[in-house]
């Protein structure tokens, strides 16, 4: 239809019009006059918009799916997040209980040391490219946390605090290659100076070139002047191998400690010390060695060709009740000695005593 003056005039009067039967329509209510038209208008309209209805229905059905899908993807990540925080729940039970099993073992060091302590839990390492073994913990100046104080776990000596902040504190650990500390021999009482090696055991200096020191002696803390940085007893490595001192003064050992610096949780600071040194009683005991089982063999006598049995051993009886002879004893004096030997050994003496006599007549 081209777009000319007659045109547009329709356009208007058609608009006009329809306006005017919406007007009538609604003023009419039920008794509409176009009530009729629109029943007409149903009746044959009605199966085209079926057949519309039913072909869109899909697209309706797409659109209305990709309206819902907002609440869907909400009740979805919902279950997610639900899901993440029951792991994390059973995670940290987990931990929860790893954590109550370190703190009752380090309560248990620090009682039999008499070490008043308080507990912390660490949150940070230092940095590796600085080549210092640090680690970072939750208590600081604020909780009572001073510089050089000795810190440990329910394995043994941790190392010992260097930096205080208000709220955290920074613990240079045992291994670190620029830690040092006293030590003490278990039993022997033997002295040295322990400093660490990062990833390998302590090298422990003795004083005493010829002390008498073996694989699984055990060391403890010496202790430090006024108690600081080190108390007493504080447990420290086992011996894992002693170099000779080839006439030297000193003599070098290596000791694995006892606490692993790759996994720490839960640490102590020693906040008060103890008013007597301990000595060796914070070690814990040594386990027992276990038996060598001992294998007895008992040999069985089998029987011979002739049904005979063969005795075990000399002077033994056979199983007619006979006695072998010892090898190496006289016949004469053996009470249980074979008869047969015995006349056998006596025509033998009177035959070469006949052979004598018939030498001597000729």
């Amino acid at each position: 239809m081209r777009d000319t003056r007659e045109s547009r005039l329709l356009l208007v009067l058609l608009i006009a019009i329809a306006f005017a039967l919406i007007t009538v329509d609604i003023r009419g209510g039920e008794d509409s006059p176009v009530d009729g038209a629109r029943q007409a208008a149903a009746t044959v309209f009605g199966p085209v918009e079926n057949g519309v209805a039913a072909a869109v229905n899909p697209v309706g059905n797409a659109i209305g799916a990709v309206r819902d899908s907002g609440s869907r993807h909400t009740r979805i990540a919902a279950l997610e997040r639900e899901n993440a925080e029951l792991k994390q729940r059973l995670g940290s039970d987990d931990r929860n209980r790893s954590q109550v099993r370190e703190l009752d073992k380090m309560l248990q060091r620090a009682g039999a040391g008499q070490y008043g302590i308080k507990g912390a839990q660490v949150i940070a390492i230092g940095a590796a490219q600085g080549f210092s073994w640090t680690v970072t913990i939750d208590m600081g100046r604020d909780d009572g946390i001073e510089r050089d104080m000795t810190v440990l776990n329910g394995d043994g000596l941790v190392g010992r605090v260097t930096t205080v902040g208000p709220n955290t504190a920074t613990v240079l650990l045992a291994n670190d290659p620029g830690f040092t500390v006293g030590t003490r021999m278990e039993g022997s009482d033997e002295l040295g100076f322990a400093t660490g090696q990062g990833d390998r055991p302590l090298s422990v200096q003795l004083l005493n070139g010829k002390a008498k020191i073996r694989n699984g002696d055990r060391l403890v803390t010496f202790g430090s002047s006024r108690d600081k940085p080190f108390v007493p007893g504080v447990p420290v490595g086992e011996v894992v191998r002693v170099d000779p001192s080839g006439g030297d003064l000193t003599r070098t050992l290596s000791v694995r400690p006892f606490v692993g610096f790759t996994k720490l949780d839960i640490v102590g600071v020693v906040v008060e010390a103890p008013r007597e040194d301990p000595r060796d009683t914070v070690l814990p005991p040594k386990a027992k060695p276990v038996p060598t089982p001992t294998v007895t063999v008992t040999v069985t006598p089998s029987p011979d060709a002739g049904g005979n049995m063969n005795a075990d051993a000399e002077g033994s009886p056979d199983v007619n009740g006979n006695t072998a002879p010892v090898t190496g004893a006289d016949p004469n004096a053996n009470p249980n000695a074979n008869p047969d030997a015995a006349a056998n050994a006596d025509a033998g003496d009177a035959g070469n005593g006949n052979g004598q006599a018939a030498d001597d007549q000729e």
